[in-house]
């Protein structure tokens, strides 16, 4: 999404290339159920969903990027709506709906939990329209050209020839979407591997609070299926979560039950599975009237059809899985990365808006208005950069496993962490050498960024002695004063600091 509305913002200003390391419609957006928040309905103001947003974000968010995010809101949905896209209507008002943390019903849906297809179906062929615009799939991105100081374009490996390509350009930005398959269950595509963090870290950008990962607690835990995300609309419907001797648990956690921050009930999870000592819980929207669940969930009750559990009769087995990054490379208001005309935009950037711990239905949002600020900046931009890039080493991989990656991340960096494991996580992945490849594969690429990720990951996780929003240490658990920073890594500097 992101990067289709900053297309669609420089078509007037040149040529727009867009590319895709895999089918354009593979992407954390294609796949959002839960909805886009915006201040729209009669009983809501921005000033609201400013105060939901700051709440959640466990005092890490940056109010400017706050306010910019919900005052530009409205806008950017009445701009979706005037290009096509069709939200879900009681007659001719639009429907809202309440999720996780809102005070007030501000989510719009789109054929009930298909709201992240419909805006990119939208976006894309708004941008296929612009004679600018050019979209090119099956070229995965491999680094940046960057002199240290600029960014001059990037580096293209298509796989399928095995051909590098070179594409200088007077901007770049990076709209590469999130990193869940770092770790070992997530609710991510396969293609969700960090790219854009790690070209960036690679080049010389800075990369902040990337040791703030999501987790949804409500995947779907069948054996032989994906990590399938349900929406956190369903639990906003009357979902309730359930232990296997069919008790409700989570009031025993928070107040707000299964409404509480998406960390919160995570966590709850981990502990009830700990205390029953049971593979999973169970979420049960059973009790609706027959037929709701097909209605409003048309997707996910299909889904789970399909792997043999009928929503509208049983509870579902469930587990927390990665679901979202709220940190990245760095911008400000206007996606500016640390290095001249290097921009990014969603999942890959850290503006500020989320904080510690996202709040639901913000990231689609994020990525409309933030997309589209990145897009007037980069207008702005003329002629080449100063400067000479410099070429991109050859192709190194760590000699592991992505497997075994994956594993050491969940085990040791995930929903609750402590010193020691984190260091150990930091041992091992250091312990890892780099090892030409030959020849070069996107799946190598991938591996080479999983790694950088995770060590990123791991750093800042260590250094963060404190808990908030999706961070949390068994060995500090509250949050502390003197970490209300955001961290901030760079390859030239060894240690993480705090700003």
């Amino acid at each position: 999404m992101a990067g289709l509305r900053a297309a669609i913002e420089l078509a007037s200003a040149g040529d727009v290339l867009v590319l895709a390391k895999d089918s354009l419609h593979e992407s954390s957006s294609e796949y959002a159920q839960g909805g886009i928040a915006a201040a729209l309905s009669d009983d809501d103001e921005v000033s609201l969903h400013e105060q939901d947003t700051l709440k959640a974000g466990d005092g890490l968010c940056d109010p400017a990027a706050v306010h910019t995010l919900v005052a530009e809101g409205p806008h950017a949905i009445e701009e979706l709506i005037a290009w096509g896209a069709e939200f879900d209507r009681d007659g001719s008002k639009l429907l809202f709906a309440r999720e996780g943390a809102h005070s007030r019903s501000r989510v719009l849906h789109a054929h009930g939990d298909s709201t992240g297809r419909e805006i990119s179906r939208t976006l894309y062929h708004k941008a296929t329209s612009l004679p600018n615009v050019a979209i090119r799939s099956f070229s995965a991105i491999t680094d940046l050209l960057s002199d240290g100081e600029s960014v001059h374009g990037a580096m293209a490996f298509e796989e399928h020839s095995g051909r590098h390509m070179r594409i200088g350009a007077r901007a770049v930005l990076l709209a590469t979407g999130g990193l869940g398959r770092v770790y070992r269950a997530t609710t991510n595509p396969d293609v969700a591997t960090g790219d854009g963090v790690a070209m960036a870290y690679r080049a010389g950008a800075e990369i902040s609070d990337i040791e703030f990962v999501q987790f949804h607690p409500t995947a779907l835990h069948v054996e032989g299926a994906p990590s399938f995300l349900l929406s956190e609309a369903l639990r906003g419907e009357g979902a309730v979560l359930l232990n296997g001797a069919g008790e409700r648990f989570m009031v025993a956690y928070h107040p707000m039950a299964e409404l509480a921050p998406r960390d919160v009930v995570s966590r709850g999870i981990v502990a009830e599975l700990r205390r029953t000592g049971e593979p999973h819980v169970y979420l049960d929207l059973s009790r609706r009237e027959p037929g709701f669940v097909a209605k409003r969930f048309p997707r996910i009750y299909e889904t789970c059809r399909r792997y043999g559990v009928d929503l509208e009769r049983q509870a579902a087995p469930v587990l927390p899985a990665v679901h979202y990054a709220m940190g990245g490379v760095r911008t400000d208001l206007y996606g500016r990365a640390t290095l001249n005309r290097l921009f990014a935009a969603g999942e890959a950037a850290c503006t500020g808006v989320h904080g510690a711990n996202r709040l639901a239905s913000n990231s689609l949002l994020e990525g409309i208005v933030y997309g589209a600020r990145a897009g007037m900046a980069m207008r702005e931009l003329s002629g080449t950069a100063p400067g000479r890039p410099l070429p991109p080493g050859a192709l190194a991989a760590p000699a592991v496993s992505e497997a075994c990656l994956r594993e050491l991340t969940w085990n040791h960096c995930g929903i609750v962490r402590s010193g020691p494991e984190l260091s150990l996580a930091i041992q091992r992945l250091d312990g890892f050498a780099l090892q030409p490849a030959a020849p070069p594969s996107r799946a190598l690429y991938e591996l080479r960024n999983l790694h950088t990720v995770a060590q990123l990951i791991a750093r800042c996780a260590l250094a963060r002695q404190e808990s908030r929003g999706g961070h949390f240490r068994s060995d500090f658990p509250q949050p502390e004063p003197e970490f209300q920073f955001h961290s901030s890594i760079h390859k030239d500097r060894p240690n993480v600091s705090f700003r």
